[in-house]
C-alpha cells in the first residue's frame, strides 16, 4: 500500500458517548499499521440539573492524544480527522465561546420539544422532507429545546465532531453524513431545509455550512501546529457521523448484506444508493442517513449496550458487579427467557436505575420477579442480550421487506462485535450468517476517507469516492493491523 503524501502518518480520532480514542495509521515496510495511542473516558455530567458533555474535558483528552501522536510520528503527520456520536452540538456566542456546556441527547428536555415540533409540522411532513427518522433526540428537537429555553436564537452551533475540528483550527461546517442526523437536511440533498428552520421558528442564519465528506477544512493552528509532526497538518472531515464511517469500513459488494454498528447504540439497517421514504418505511420509523460517497444508511435505531451498560453501574454500586467475561460465561448456560424486553421503551433510553426498570418492565407484564441475589445478575444480562438480538432480528425483518433485498448476510462492526454470545444469538434470531468486522470499523472508515481525500479521488459534486473508500478499507482491513 503507497500513502498519499510522502509517507506521512494519519490521525483519526473517534469521539464515543462512553470512551473516545485517537489512532496513528504508518507505514512501517510498505505495510500500514493502527496503533491507538491513546484512549480516555466519556459520560455525561449533570450540571444544573440537566445532562451535559464536559466538553473541555473531551478536547484535553483530544489534544493529550494528538501530542502523544506527534512523539511517536517524526516522520510527519499529513492529516486528522475527527468523528463521533451525532445529534449533540455546541452552541456559541459572537465571541466564539461556549453558550453553556453541550447537553446530551439523553437529557428528558427534548420529549416536550419533539411534541410541540410536531404541532408545528407534521410528522408525515416532517418524514417526506428529511427522510429521518422521529427520535427525541434528533437535533432538531434539541434545537427547539434551546429555543423555548431562552438560548439566543443567533447562537451558532456546530455537532460535536466538528466543533473539536474547528477548535483544531477548521472551518466551521457541517460535514454531510453528520448533517443528515439532525433531521433539518432536504431529502436528497445536501442543503438544508428552510421549510423545517420556518416551520419551527429556526434561525437558518444559525447553522453552518453543509461541506461533503472528505473535505479539507483547513490546517491545524494553535500551540499543537508548533510541533515538528505537525507543520502542515490538514484538517480533514471524515465521515463525522462514525456509525457512517464504521459502514465506510465494510468490504461488501452486492444487495444481499446488511450491518449492525454495535456500541451504546445499535444501528441496524443496510447500504442504498438512494433514500427510502415508503409509506412502509415511514410507518416503521426508519432514517435515511448520508453515508460516504453519498450513499444512503438506511437504518433504524435500536437502544444498544448502553442498558447492559447502565445495569452494570448500578450493580458495581452494590460490589455486586461481575467481570464482563464472567457474566457472558454464566449467560452462555442459562435458557431463552420466556418474555423479551422492549429495549426501546422510552423509560430505557434515560439514565438511571436501569435494572428496576426492567423488573417494572417485566411486572407490568405480567412476569414474575427475576431471582434475587447473585443469580439475578446473570439473568438479567441473558435478558438484555436475547432480548437484543431478537430486536435485531425484528428490524433486518423490515429492512428487508421494505427494500425488497433478500439479506443473507449481516455485517457487525463496532465495540459490540467483540461480544461473541451476543453474535451466536444474533445469528440464532436473524437466521443469517454473521460476519464479524473490526471493532475499530470507525476508525479504518475514517482513515481511508481521508486516503481518499488526500489522493483527490472524488466525485462530482464533491466529497470522496465510495468505491475509493471501500477500496482503502479493504487494504486496510487485510494488513496486519496492530491496536495498542
Amino acid at each position: 500500500m503507497e500513502f498519499p503524501t510522502e509517507q506521512k502518518a494519519l490521525v483519526a480520532v473517534d469521539l464515543g458517548a462512553q470512551s473516545c480514542r485517537v489512532s496513528l495509521l504508518r507505514l512501517t515496510k510498505g505495510v500500514p499499521k493502527i496503533q491507538v495511542v491513546h484512549r480516555f473516558p466519556n459520560a455525561p455530567i449533570v450540571v444544573g440539573g440537566s445532562l451535559r458533555w464536559d466538553i473541555k474535558e473531551i478536547f484535553e483528552g483530544v489534544k493529550e492524544g494528538l501530542r502523544l501522536c506527534a512523539a511517536a510520528a517524526t516522520e510527519g503527520i499529513a492529516s486528522i480527522g475527527i468523528d463521533g456520536w451525532g445529534v449533540d452540538y455546541a452552541r456559541m456566542g459572537e465571541d466564539g465561546e461556549l453558550v453553556g456546556e453541550p447537553f446530551c441527547h439523553r437529557d428528558e428536555r427534548t420529549q416536550a420539544a419533539m411534541e410541540e415540533v410536531l404541532r408545528r409540522i407534521s410528522a408525515d411532513r416532517l418524514y417526506a422532507l428529511t427522510g429521518i427518522q422521529l427520535l427525541s433526540l434528533n437535533t432538531l428537537f434539541q434545537l427547539y429545546a434551546d429555543y423555548e429555553a431562552g438560548i439566543p436564537a443567533k447562537a451558532k452551533w456546530l455537532n460535536l465532531p466538528e466543533y473539536m475540528t474547528h477548535l483544531l483550527g477548521g472551518a466551521p461546517v457541517s460535514e454531510f453524513t453528520n448533517a443528515t442526523h439532525t433531521q433539518l437536511v432536504s431529502l436528497g440533498t445536501q442543503k438544508w431545509c428552510d421549510e423545517v428552520f420556518r416551520e419551527t421558528g429556526l434561525t437558518r442564519e444559525a447553522a453552518p455550512e453543509i461541506v461533503p465528506t472528505g473535505t479539507c477544512v483547513g490546517k491545524l493552528t494553535g500551540e499543537l501546529s508548533k510541533l515538528a509532526a505537525f507543520r502542515d497538518t490538514k484538517l480533514i472531515v471524515p465521515a463525522c457521523h462514525d456509525t457512517a464511517s464504521a459502514i465506510a469500513a465494510i468490504p461488501a459488494t452486492g444487495e444481499d448484506w446488511a450491518f449492525i454498528s454495535s456500541g451504546t447504540w445499535s444501528l441496524v439497517g443496510t447500504v442504498l444508493r438512494a433514500p427510502c421514504v415508503t409509506d412502509q418505511a415511514r410507518a416503521m420509523n426508519f432514517t435515511n442517513l448520508g453515508g460516504a460517497g453519498g450513499s444512503i444508511c438506511f437504518l433504524k435505531n435500536v437502544n444498544g449496550l448502553w442498558i447492559l451498560r447502565q445495569c452494570l453501574d448500578e450493580w458495581e454500586k452494590t460490589g455486586q458487579a461481575l467481570p464482563v467475561e464472567e457474566l457472558l460465561r454464566q449467560c452462555e448456560q442459562l435458557p431463552a427467557p420466556a418474555v423479551f424486553l422492549d429495549v426501546d421503551a422510552a423509560e430505557l433510553l434515560v439514565p438511571g436505575a436501569m435494572p428496576e426498570k426492567i423488573k417494572a418492565q417485566l411486572t407490568a407484564r405480567g412476569q414474575r420477579p427475576l431471582s434475587a441475589g447473585g443469580e439475578e445478575i446473570p439473568q438479567m444480562a441473558n435478558l438484555i442480550f436475547h432480548s437484543l438480538a431478537k430486536r435485531y432480528a425484528e428490524v433486518l425483518g423490515s429492512v428487508a421487506k421494505i427494500t425488497g433485498k433478500r439479506l443473507k448476510r449481516v455485517f457487525i462492526v463496532g465495540g459490540g462485535s467483540k461480544n461473541e454470545f451476543l453474535n451466536r444469538l444474533t445469528a440464532k434470531y436473524t437466521g443469517l450468517e454473521v460476519i464479524t468486522g473490526s471493532s475499530e470499523a470507525t476508525t479504518i472508515g475514517n482513515f481511508a476517507i481521508q486516503i481518499a481525500a488526500l489522493r483527490g479521488e472524488a466525485i462530482d459534486g464533491g466529497g470522496v469516492s465510495a468505491e475509493a473508500v471501500a477500496r482503502h478499507a479493504e487494504e486496510l482491513s487485510g494488513q496486519a493491523l496492530t491496536f495498542s
